[in-house]
């Protein structure tokens, strides 16, 4: 069993004083918007002062406030497909997929070839700040599939029901984002 951790205070404006920044930069990665994203952050926090008691100390008070703080993204996501607040047109096909796959569906060439290191791009904040870029230029059809599935890690049943869509959706949704940022990334960052 592994060590277990004690809530250091059920106080929401010194939660937002040690966790505050953290808390805003997961959400705003997720939303890509700043209001959005301090509105989650606040009912997070709400939501945290309501259950401090149930706090089983299995995790360190930041950890769980951020688990909390991912269940209020994915709600948000989840309002925004009920409302039918999102309707934007998603990218076409017609960019030219020839020569980007092999016959297993993998990338072609493999990220090797374009004279960058996976590993040492990962360290770079410069690349970080590009891809954040690159993914910010999606469509918010596409933006919220991608982050839902590559940043969240949710499954594609997962996906699909908090998106309100097919998996055939999903399947053509996340195609074209990963072929958006794999073109927007080649042009900033690989210069291909």
């Amino acid at each position: 069993m592994g060590p277990t951790y004690e809530l250091k205070t059920s106080d929401p404006s010194a939660w937002l004083d040690a966790h505050g920044d953290a808390l805003f930069s997961y959400a705003l990665s997720r939303v890509r918007r700043p209001d959005v994203a301090e509105d989650l952050v606040q009912e997070a926090l709400l939501a945290a002062l309501g259950k401090a008691d149930s706090f089983a100390g299995r995790s360190l008070e930041r950890t769980w406030l951020i688990g909390i703080l991912r269940h209020k993204v994915l709600d948000y996501f989840r309002r925004r497909r009920r409302s039918k607040e999102v309707q934007e047109p998603v990218l076409g096909t017609s960019q030219g997929t020839m020569g980007l796959f092999n016959r297993r569906g993998r990338w072609s060439p493999k990220p090797h070839a374009w004279g960058a290191d996976p590993a040492a791009c990962y360290e770079d904040a410069e690349f970080w700040r590009v891809y954040e870029a690159c993914r910010d230029r999606l469509p918010t059809t596409l933006s919220e599939a991608y982050i839902l599935r590559e940043l969240e890690g949710l499954s594609v049943e997962q996906v699909c029901t908090i998106l309100d869509i097919s998996s055939t959706n999903l399947g053509i949704r996340l195609h074209r984002a990963r072929l958006a940022m794999r073109g927007c990334l080649d042009e900033r960052w690989f210069g291909s």
